[in-house]
């Protein structure tokens, strides 16, 4: 399989990314409009909850086949919380989602020196994703947001 790479979502590609979706079964477990990538890119725009949005883009072969959002906010400088994780409808079902995950905690590492936990929100009727982020060692911490169990990833002690 190749190689999963990120790239930030930037004037050169944000159109690209405004094609990507779920199955619209899908739809509530990321976002709760479509264009998902509008969505992204409106948070970063307008730093909704107070956090710092950064939209980026998962690519297999130069293809665009996922996206995220990383979000930092300045009361948790330890914390990086992962929003709107997914990957294309077209694309699913192929290991991208695991791979994709891995390449984000590479990143997260690298890029957020101070960072000792990596967040996310998964909807409870989400079973496959809390596989995903479970394989990958995220745990629930018994916390919620907006219905949703909280889960963590340790990164740094």
């Amino acid at each position: 399989m190749a190689a999963i790479t990120i790239r930030a979502i930037k004037r050169e590609n944000w159109r690209e990314a405004l094609r990507l979706g779920v199955h619209p079964e899908q739809r509530r477990f990321v976002a709760d409009s479509v264009p998902i990538a509008a969505i992204m890119l409106a948070k970063a725009y307008v730093g909704a909850g107070g956090l710092r949005w950064r939209p980026y883009a998962l690519y297999i072969e130069g293809r665009m086949v996922g996206l995220l959002a990383l979000a930092t906010g300045p009361e948790e400088a330890d914390r990086v919380w992962l929003r709107h994780f997914f990957i294309d409808h077209s694309e699913q079902g192929r290991g991208y989602g695991s791979q994709g995950l891995r390449r984000v905690i590479a990143l997260v590492m690298r890029r957020y020196p101070r960072c000792k936990a990596l967040c996310l929100t998964v909807h409870p009727e989400n079973l496959r994703a809390q596989e995903v982020y479970s394989r990958q060692g995220f745990r629930p911490t018994g916390d919620e947001q907006g219905g949703e169990p909280v889960y963590a990833l340790a990164i740094r002690e």
